[in-house]
């Protein structure tokens, strides 16, 4: 006897052995017990969730010999003839081969007979989205005044693409994709039914590389069971899909938060040396990255869904949360341009090489120990450098690994006008307490990132001399920027900038005292726009032209040029 593929041998018979699908089946189930089945159904999603499954089943309830019933009986000759794919009073139609009218119209053309065998005439159109728009016009007219011994069942994987007089005659279920947990449950039933050997971890993974469909994820278990001759097996699993294995994703992940670039090339290296799909291997990554980000903030979850391992623990532990999502952006990011990169592995290099690079802010180790504290990098700004922005600004490192800069931030006393933290000679408030000279703050201590983006929406309001604290305002909506360890660094920065210590109180508030930097920033754009607009406008040449064609210049479309910045 000839193999059966898993697909095929453990195909629901039953409405009870469909999986993940509840919402359906109950559905139909009532239908059948209440005696209120419509002449047309509607199955629609993704691949392999069981739609014409689902319409077998249907199919053989409501003619089965027993008598209509929520679930048919798979013993009498109307079941046994819908399984072995011989029923002739179900009609199977592969829209996506007969899109012709002609085609629907001579399958149509037999509806007005009564069937054969059973109780109803069943049309089974698959992928009836397929079907042209003269194909649908005809068998429209049909659904529109059915005969009553006829039942359509329709399936398709993009329902948007059926017209709208189709979708109102037809009740529409929509089968949803299956979760990595269903499909592990089903694999794992019929792999001890087939009395094969079996890993937790090989089943995992064939469960994800599924993707919610549970036909591809038999599929997956036929072609592991064939390569491990036998057995599936985690290592045997991502050798078959060529997918990077679990000491690698540690050991990535653990260099990371070690900051130890040398790991992490050496750990990328070792990976050549067997045929490795870089896609699914980002993809392994941001599931452990994910579950530590999951573990941080509701470590329960991780625990319900068995995801709480020795490595996520102890990512959770060494790494900020900051940390794990920027990690979690930049390997997105790398899927999408991994394409693009000369070749995979170095595509994937690279994207390893970001995280390295970059971070959130910077910070200290909390251990205080600053000979051995490890050094976070900045994330590069968005923003190009404007004018009163400390240029030049670099990180070199000396013989005992500490950052250092290679050009001091300039200090208060720099800045013209400016004595320090003394008092203003007409308010006798400090100096730094005002928006002008805070701006100017921000923009000499070249902040990067997260910390950047606080800085630039706080706006000072008073000082207190006594005890050296400084009140800001945020801008409403921004508190999630706020953090100990950014507080932290504009402190740091703020001690530097003015000579003394000075502690930093935020508040969100909705009625700032004075601009913020960013006000600032803007506002000195939209005046750069409206003069650039202003000199286009009293140019002879443009006005000539105006003239000539009745013309007229957008302002919105007139930008700074170059020259007009360097002017200024």
């Amino acid at each position: 006897m000839s193999y059966q593929a898993l697909a095929r041998k453990w195909r629901p018979r039953r409405f009870a052995d469909v999986v993940g699908q509840d919402h359906v089946v109950n559905a139909l189930c009532n239908a059948l017990q209440q005696d209120r089945v419509h002449h047309a159904f509607l199955f629609s999603g993704t691949r392999g969730v069981g739609k014409t499954t689902l319409a077998r089943i249907l199919a053989k309830a409501v003619n089965c010999e027993q008598g209509q019933q929520a679930e048919p009986c798979g013993e009498c000759g109307s079941c046994q003839s819908v399984d072995e794919g011989r029923y002739i009073d179900l009609i199977e139609i592969d829209a996506a081969s007969r899109t012709r009218v002609d085609d629907t119209r001579e399958i149509l053309d037999n509806v007005q007979y009564a069937p054969t065998q059973g109780r109803y005439k069943i049309y089974l159109i698959d992928e009836v989205h397929m079907l042209s728009g003269h194909s649908f016009n005809a068998l429209l007219k049909t659904l529109e005044e059915p005969p009553p011994h006829v039942k359509f069942l329709l399936a398709t994987t993009d329902s948007q693409k059926l017209p709208a007089t189709i979708l109102s005659r037809c009740l529409q279920f929509n089968l949803r994709r299956l979760d990595a947990q269903e499909i592990g449950g089903q694999l794992e039933a019929i792999v001890r039914s087939e009395g094969l050997s079996f890993d937790e971890t090989g089943l995992a993974i064939l469960s994800r590389a599924a993707d919610g469909s549970m036909r591809d994820g038999l599929s997956l278990l036929d072609q592991g069971i064939a390569f491990g001759d036998g057995s599936v097996t985690g290592d045997e699993v991502r050798d078959m899909l060529g997918m990077i294995e679990s000491h690698h994703v540690d050991a990535i992940l653990l260099a990371l938060a070690g900051n130890d670039g040398g790991a992490l090339i050496d750990t990328v290296a070792s990976m050549t040396e067997r045929p490795i799909d870089y896609l699914s291997a980002l993809d392994e990554l941001l599931t452990v990255l994910h579950n530590v980000s999951l573990f941080q903030v509701l470590p329960e979850a991780v625990v319900a869904k068995q995801a709480d391992s020795r490595i996520v623990k102890e990512l959770a532990s060494r790494l900020q949360k900051e940390d794990v999502q920027l990690y979690y952006q930049i390997g997105l990011m790398g899927k999408r341009d991994l394409p693009l990169a000369p070749d995979p592995a170095s595509g994937f290099e690279m994207t390893l090489l970001r995280m390295l690079t970059f971070s959130p802010e910077e910070e200290s180790d909390p251990s205080g120990d600053t000979g051995q504290s490890r050094v976070k990098k900045s994330v590069s700004s968005s923003n190009p450098p404007r004018k009163g922005t400390a240029k030049g600004v670099q990180l070199k490192k000396d013989s005992s690994h500490q950052a250092v800069t290679s050009k001091p931030m300039p200090r208060a006393e720099a800045i013209p006008g400016f004595s320090g933290v003394a008092e203003n000679a007409d308010s006798g408030t400090p100096a730094i307490s005002e928006p002008a000279v805070w701006a100017a703050f921000v923009e000499a201590s070249a902040f990067t990132g997260i910390t950047r983006e606080l800085a630039m929406n706080l706006c000072p309001e008073s000082y207190d001399a006594k005890g050296r604290v400084l009140t800001l305002s945020l801008m409403p909506g921004l508190a999630s920027m706020r953090s100990p360890s950014r507080q932290k660094s504009l402190e740091k920065k703020l001690e530097a900038f003015c000579g003394d210590s000075v502690r930093l109180e935020i508040t969100e508030n909705s009625n700032v005292s004075g601009e913020t930097p960013e006000m600032l920033r803007l506002r000195r754009e939209q005046e750069e726009k409206d003069q650039a607009y202003k000199t286009l406008m009293d140019d002879p040449a443009v006005q000539g032209l105006v003239s000539a064609f009745d013309a007229t210049v957008v302002p919105e479309s007139v930008t700074p040029g170059r020259q007009q910045r360097k002017r200024e």
